[in-house]
């Protein structure tokens, strides 16, 4: 499922931090962290989001929380 309206960036917040989302190809985000440019994310399941390998870009499975949270965001914003 591709995540449709997710074109144009827009910003989340958790907790203290502020994420600003900025959507790239089919179901893929660059996210920066206050700020700083901080990781690559893909959409894996409805539940399940991966960091891609800043170099290859390739997922890079194992559990994360944050990124998870973040994608689960993502979700609720579009």
């Amino acid at each position: 499922m591709e995540l449709e309206g997710a074109k144009e960036p827009f910003d989340i917040e958790i907790g203290e931090s502020v994420y600003s989302i900025f959507p790239e190809e089919e179901d893929v985000f660059m996210v920066f962290k206050d700020g700083e440019e901080y990781v690559k994310i893909i959409k894996d399941t409805d539940s399940m989001w991966l960091k891609l390998h800043p170099e290859t870009e390739l997922p890079m499975f194992g559990m994360d929380e944050e990124v998870n949270t973040i994608g689960q965001e993502i979700l609720r914003h579009i």
